[in-house]
């Protein structure tokens, strides 16, 4: 399964851009992730480039405060079926400073929050890459994941 996160804004900020290259790194190794970062723009406009950008991806995730809260082992059980039934590409849309519309979160098909605090969208990023890799990790059996 592919990996492809939508992303408003590019980190700026020195620990988002290690965390990011760390664990984009670190994904490189089972099979690697793209990130495509788009300029903040209004939520209308963020809502469709994120839209236009992720439309040939098999499935959408969206990171919102109002979406699911799933522990790390359900994610892995959802990623796990999702490979079960040939999913070939998940598109993960972050919003910019506005969050998400309605619109994306009707064309998601897992609308899921990282926390039910407000996340900062580099910190968003960088703490769903962290959690994609503990899932590969949970699911293989490495010690990553205790």
């Amino acid at each position: 399964m592919k990996w492809t996160v939508y992303n408003i804004g590019k980190p700026a900020l020195a620990y988002a851009r290690e965390g990011v290259a760390e664990y984009a790194k670190r994904l490189s190794r089972h099979g690697g992730i793209d990130i495509h970062s788009f300029k903040e723009a209004g939520q209308e406009e963020n809502s469709r480039r994120l839209l236009e950008a992720s439309a040939d991806c098999d499935l959408r995730v969206v990171l919102d405060e109002r979406g699911k809260l799933p522990t790390t082992e359900e994610l892995a059980e959802k990623f796990a079926d999702w490979e079960m039934d040939r999913v070939k590409r998940v598109g993960v849309l972050i919003g910019g400073a506005d969050g998400h519309s309605a619109e994306v979160r009707q064309a998601a098909d897992l609308v899921i929050a990282l926390s039910r605090l407000t996340l900062q969208h580099e910190l968003a990023l960088v703490v769903f890459l962290e959690q994609l890799y503990r899932v590969g990790t949970l699911r293989r059996g490495e010690p990553y994941h205790r």
